[in-house]
């Protein structure tokens, strides 16, 4: 049995296990293993929901016994307050929250797919509300201006001596700005944008940007060069303030 095919039927034993478990309703799969199977490979792991009766959430994440009767557990620990990250000991990594029905309205979330529901369930439960309302356009001018000043920090702390800090300015925060510049700048080459992470199959979704990415991102001892690297991208795309850029390159 093929990586793929284990996920699948992993999934598959988690749900028989939570319905033979009394006080489940749902268990909805997320990521490449919910909606974008295409994506499935030996190296994707399982992200899932499990949605249970009101009162019982804390049962079922402070016993695990009914994910380890689908298969036996090598490590687990608790990451959040609804949930965990876990490895099997055959090798499946799965990340995981444990969620109460009415809760489903108030988080977000993207669309899953159902792997098993109680006949009480509702599946329309499952359709997120909140995401799309979440994730709502920034402002360009907002975009740009922070990774202007990003740079302009991330310089300065490099000139005082502190290049982690810099390097999480320019190379991090500027970038993440960067990255949404170029869903202006470019049309994806494949619409499966991951809400929560931008920098997910980004390489794929744009690669115009892929002749980019070295120079944004030189390391720990190239934070200038970095920099350099970005302002020269924002300066070529878009029109920038003048007097912000002088101050960068005076850094520089």
């Amino acid at each position: 049995m093929d990586k793929r095919q284990l996920l699948i039927r992993r999934l598959e034993d988690i749900g028989l296990s939570l319905k033979n478990s009394g006080n489940a309703l749902a268990l909805l799969a997320l990521g490449s293993c919910g909606l974008d199977q295409d994506r499935l490979d030996e190296y994707s792991d399982l992200d899932f929901f499990v949605i249970v009766r009101n009162g019982y959430k804390r049962q079922y994440i402070e016993n695990l016994g009914w994910l380890a009767s689908a298969a036996p557990v090598g490590y687990q620990f608790k990451n959040t307050s609804d949930g965990y990250k876990l490895l099997f000991t055959d090798g499946v990594f799965c990340e995981f929250a444990v969620f109460e029905e009415p809760e489903l309205a108030k988080i977000p979330f993207s669309e899953g797919r159902l792997i098993w529901h109680a006949t009480d369930f509702a599946p329309s439960d499952c359709v997120p509300v909140t995401a799309a309302r979440q994730q709502q356009e920034a402002d360009l001018q907002w975009i740009i201006g922070e990774a202007l000043t990003n740079l302009y920090v991330g310089l300065c702390r490099c000139r005082r001596g502190e290049k982690l800090s810099a390097c999480r300015f320019i190379q991090n925060y500027a970038v993440d700005r960067i990255l949404d510049l170029t869903e202006i700048l470019e049309k994806p080459k494949k619409d499966d944008k991951d809400i929560f992470d931008k920098t997910r199959r980004i390489e794929n979704r744009y690669p115009g940007l892929n002749s980019n990415l070295s120079g944004f991102i030189q390391g720990y001892d190239r934070n200038p060069e970095s920099a350099k690297a970005i302002l020269e991208f924002l300066d070529r795309n878009f029109e920038i303030n003048p007097h912000i850029k002088k101050a960068i390159t005076e850094l520089l």
